[in-house]
């Protein structure tokens, strides 16, 4: 061929091509490469010339097919970076799961794109995301292993693709799930697996709701992006186990924080109250210590204060129990009950607060158990300076008192002796022995605490105590048996002397009263009243014998001394009519004639002695303390003839 022929024929294949050039800059459809050919047939060309458009069709459809191919390669890619840039930035599981979804349908051209998650408790698979579903049926699908073509995909690991659900035998159908994707329409179905290292964790689909042929790059940009979603699923999971491992270690820090706040709060209270103790403090130092400590208010309170029930649990459980709004720790000495710790209005108390009030009790005892250990010299010399009245060894009234003094304690006041002891049998000699020893450590701590003097003896304790203003030997005997029998737990009898004086001087004096306390008791026992408190006074006559000074113008007083006072200050003659009323026999009209006056006359004085003695005066017990005083009296007022 001739370069004229050559450049002639080329000009011409540059002409045929230069028609579906301008088809490839404007992205003409396929269709449209067919027109160029048409005209040229119509327009009636050479036939070299339609040989030459058709060379050029084919041409063109191939670089278009080449550009549309790379089109979607970039597309795909694209998506990919995207998808891989979203798990990247992970912060919302669910939300990149549903890009994940909406790409693939997206770029697969699916009328739906769904994803289903292995639920390994239940041994299936369950649908999690959904994109361009519409069937509620199906968006609630759990599908078995091997169950459905998702099922089988779960099962296999490997891809499975379907052109017609209904009509493929390959997988096992169920009525559930067929009519789940009955409801949602779909014939073609792609189902490829999200594989975390070699298991199996759940499937990414793409279905189209006609029958489709699903090629190779679609099944292979499928399981990219199931790659990405099972990637994106170990992410979270990771960030999720990440954050409950953040979180429980933020837990065990709060844990140690407070263990070290309550460590450094238990070491802060041990180190005050131990320089309490090593600084000599008391118990009244401890309480108010514990008080700054706690907010609140604490007190010492004796047994006998202390709320009953609540200390004996205290004691019981060796911790501080809630009373009320109050909280009661008990102070005990081994079986000893000291006291209690008393928290007032403070009923919300945490247990490192408790334990901080069972401490302080704790610390209480012992400052009480030192207290008492550098008393107990202090006791002994009460003890024998006592012993020393009681057996009138000294006589010197000078050398008595200054003894006294130095035990806080002073001779010449008003004082009564009481003698005490416990009424419980003891199992053994040795029970007794240190039931004894309760007793008189007990009966020592009342006498220091009233300034007062007590000794062990005859099998009991015997003390010395001082007569407040308007207190009677009675009264002071009954508080003493409580409060001996509080703090031993046992039943204590005591009786008492009646009031004695000027000790100093006439020492003997201690010995003759405890021998009327010791009668006193030994009435009382009698009587049945263990645990009781009594002096001579309560006996009535029988007192006569029990009082070691036969006061009988006392009981003369105690017992008509009204009647004389108003027969002295009226002028009348009650006396006279009580001594001829008992004479008759207690009979009225006898009594008239023996006074010589009228019958209403006696029953009138009788009135006004009822009304001075009480309305039992005619009582035989009191009428034969009556006849005894109006005898008595009779004889001292008269004298020896």
């Amino acid at each position: 061929m001739s370069r004229d022929q050559l450049q002639s024929a080329e000009c011409s294949e540059a002409s045929a091509e230069a028609p579906f050039l301008e088809l490839l800059a404007r992205g003409a459809s396929a269709d449209a490469y067919e027109q160029p050919v048409l005209l040229a047939r119509a327009d009636g060309l050479s036939p070299d010339r339609i040989s030459a458009l058709e060379r050029a069709k084919l041409l063109a459809l191939r670089v278009r097919s080449e550009m549309e191919g790379r089109r979607r390669r970039e597309a795909e890619l694209s998506a990919l970076f995207e998808t891989a840039h979203d798990l990247a930035g992970l912060r919302d599981l669910d939300a990149v799961l549903q890009a994940i979804v909406q790409r693939a349908r997206s770029l697969l051209g699916t009328d739906i794109a769904y994803l289903s998650l292995n639920d390994p408790a239940e041994g299936d698979t369950y649908m999690r995301v959904t994109e361009g579903s519409v069937a509620a049926r199906f968006q609630q699908l759990r599908l078995g292993m091997g169950e459905g073509l998702g099922g089988l995909v779960a099962q296999t690991a490997r891809p499975y693709v379907t052109d017609d659900y209904f009509r493929d035998d390959r997988f096992q159908h169920t009525p559930s799930i067929d009519a789940g994707v009955r409801d949602e329409g779909l014939v073609a179905i792609l189902g490829v697996p999200l594989m975390l290292g070699p298991h199996v964790i759940g499937v990414l689909f793409a279905a189209d709701r006609r029958a489709r042929v699903f090629e190779r790059e679609q099944i292979a940009l499928l399981g990219s992006f199931a790659a990405l979603a099972a990637a994106a699923i170990d992410t979270a999971n990771l960030l999720t186990e990440t954050r409950e491992a953040l979180a429980d270690l933020e837990r065990a820090n709060e844990i140690i924080r407070d263990r070290s706040g309550v460590i450094e709060r238990a070491s802060g209270v041990h180190d005050r109250l131990a320089e309490l103790v090593l600084r000599g403090g008391g118990v009244h130092d401890v309480s108010a210590a514990v008080s700054e400590i706690l907010d609140g208010s604490v007190q010492f309170a004796d047994a006998g204060t202390a709320p009953g029930d609540a200390l004996e649990v205290s004691r019981a459980e060796g911790h501080a129990v809630r009373h009320g709004d109050d909280w009661v720790a008990a102070v005990t000495a081994g079986g000893e009950l000291l006291g209690a710790l008393v928290l007032r209005g403070h009923p919300g108390l945490d247990p490192v607060d408790q334990r901080t009030l069972e401490r302080a009790a704790m610390v209480t005892s012992l400052l009480l158990l030192a207290r008492r250990s550098a008393s107990e010299a202090e006791q002994r010399v009460r003890g024998e300076l006592l012993d020393d009245l009681l057996d009138a060894r000294d006589r010197d009234p000078r050398l008595l008192r200054e003894r006294a003094a130095r035990l806080d304690a002073d001779l010449d006041a008003t004082h009564v002796v009481l003698a005490s002891r416990l009424d419980a049998t003891a199992a053994d000699a040795d029970h007794e022995a240190a039931a004894r020893r309760r007793l008189w450590s007990a009966a020592s701590h009342l006498a220091a605490t009233r300034h007062g003097l007590a000794a062990a003896r005859d099998g009991g304790t015997v003390l010395l105590l001082p007569l407040r203003t308007g207190d009677t030997a009675t009264e002071l005997a009954r508080r003493t048996a409580k409060e001996l029998g509080t703090a031993v737990h046992e039943a204590v009898t005591v009786g008492a002397s009646a009031p004695v004086q000027d000790l100093a001087a006439r020492p003997d004096t201690v010995a003759e009263a405890y021998t009327e306390g010791q009668r006193c008791l030994e009435a009382l026992r009698l009587l049945g009243r263990t645990g009781d408190g009594a002096a001579a006074e309560d006996f009535g006559f029988l007192g006569l014998l029990l009082a070691g000074s036969r006061d009988i113008s006392g009981f003369v007083e105690r017992t008509i001394g009204q009647v004389v006072t108003y027969d002295e200050k009226r002028g009348t003659d009650l006396l006279h009519t009580l001594d001829a009323y008992f004479a008759c026999g207690m009979s009225p009209a006898r009594t008239k004639d023996e006074l010589h006056v009228h019958v209403n006359t006696v029953a009138q004085r009788l009135e006004r002695v009822g009304r001075l003695l009480g309305s039992d005066w005619q009582s035989p017990a009191r009428a034969l303390e009556i006849q005894l005083a109006l005898r008595l009296h009779r004889l001292t007022s008269t004298g020896p003839h």
